[in-house]
């Protein structure tokens, strides 16, 4: 599966780690930066991660920053974008489950590298369950 990540500053130390983990397990990943601890506006990372998604070029989203907020704030504009800020593994499989959540959104600053890997293998791992859900996520967009 091919998957888009994307990150800011505070982000950074946990990218490599969630990529490695990736295609290990046989992902092809697109990043989109950043590549430092540089301070950077999130949004000019988020939006190439939104928009792979919508069109289709990536299957899943990752994106990280400090409280998992802003980006997944910024990545909830775009129409087709599901995204979930999620610090926990429940989470991460709820989001995929109930929701059909197609980003999944980093707190670096509130979990450890190793509790985001988990997430983002459960987020990944984790399918739609349709059914009655199906229903409720297709009154989520306004537009």
């Amino acid at each position: 599966m091919k998957i888009a990540i994307g990150c800011d500053h505070a982000g950074f130390p946990y990218k490599d780690a969630i990529k490695k983990l990736l295609e290990g397990a046989g992902h092809r990943i697109q990043d989109f930066g950043t590549d430092s601890t540089d301070s950077v506006d999130y949004p000019d990372f988020v939006h190439p991660v939104a928009d792979a998604v919508e069109e289709k070029k990536a299957r899943l989203g990752v994106l990280i920053c400090g409280s998992g907020n802003g980006v997944c704030m910024t990545a909830n504009k775009h129409q087709r974008i599901r995204a979930a800020i999620c610090w926990n593994t429940e989470l991460a499989s709820l989001a995929r489950q109930h929701n059909n959540a197609n980003v999944v959104c980093i707190p670096a600053r509130f979990i450890s590298k190793r509790k985001a890997i988990d997430v983002v293998d459960t987020f990944v791992k984790a399918k739609f369950e349709a059914g009655r859900h199906a229903r409720r996520v297709k009154k989520i967009s306004h537009c």
